[in-house]
């Protein structure tokens, strides 16, 4: 691995082998998402704590300031819209060229396994890998279900994860499923990052499955609607923290999201 490309990976992967990245890229296919209206606004009191941000070019020039210090995993495929015909029809939309002017540390692009655009989002990933290697950038393979959230199970996760890491994908995210998901990871030679999905009910639910994600061998989480749509999200991006890079557990995390929460 050359020099470049390991020095981009250790800026996203912490020295402990942990990692948190922050998304705010769900705008590219949902609009103004809830509490995602002003970005810049949302994610300025949760960078500090945050490994990596990830989003699109168009975001990162309008919304945020060019003298953060955190690496940008630069978002680079789209085409589609939460209202149009197939989530799937997905294209790369930004070049390997302009993720360099941007000073991108990594780029990202969804695979759909599965969907009636399979070939179409692997050729995505294999000929933007193939691209990215000759500067020396990673890319991050996103195992997207679309719509189809009931895909979220071990097989169908350890199959795209696998095909990821294959055609060259240096980090994977994909989901989290309580059965089986060390087999996921286990059959995935690059490391993996959980996705968070939709906003769930409680706190102690997002801190019991990013726990048992890092018990069951994920390095980190790729985490957005559970953090920013939380009324506490500094609160909620401490504690998720304190479990990926302190070992805390799911009652400790939140113990800290309760101090935080309450000014303690």
């Amino acid at each position: 691995m050359d020099w470049g490309m390991k020095n981009r990976l250790s800026r996203l992967i912490q020295r402990d082998g942990r990692a948190l990245f922050l998304p705010i890229d769900h705008g590219y296919f949902q609009g103004p998402v809830h509490r995602l209206e002003q970005p810049g606004k949302t994610v300025e009191p949760l960078l500090p704590y945050a490994d990596a941000i990830m989003l699109t070019r168009g975001i990162l020039r309008s919304c945020i300031d060019p003298f953060i210090q955190k690496p940008v995993i630069l978002r680079v495929s789209g085409g589609t819209s939460i209202i149009g015909e197939d989530l799937s029809n997905e294209e790369v939309t930004t070049s390997v060229k302009e993720a360099i002017r941007l000073n991108a540390s990594a780029v990202s692009t969804s695979i759909y396994v599965g969907s009636r655009y399979e070939h179409q989002t692997l050729m995505n990933l294999s000929n933007l890998v193939n691209e990215c290697e000759e500067y020396g950038i990673p890319v991050m393979a996103v195992t997207a279900v679309g719509r189809e959230l009931e895909k979220r199970e071990a097989r169908y996760l350890a199959l795209c994860c696998r095909i990821a890491a294959e055609l060259g994908a240096r980090v994977v995210k994909t989901y989290y499923c309580e059965k089986g998901f060390e087999k996921v990871v286990n059959g995935c030679p690059v490391p993996v990052v959980i996705a968070g999905g939709p906003k769930v009910e409680s706190e102690l639910e997002v801190f019991n499955f990013v726990y048992e994600a890092i018990q069951k061998g994920a390095i980190g989480v790729n985490l957005g609607r559970n953090i920013w749509q939380s009324d506490y999200p500094v609160a909620m991006i401490k504690a998720i923290r304190a479990i990926i890079h302190e070992d805390a557990t799911p009652k400790e995390a939140h113990q800290i999201f309760s101090d935080v929460k309450s000014g303690r």
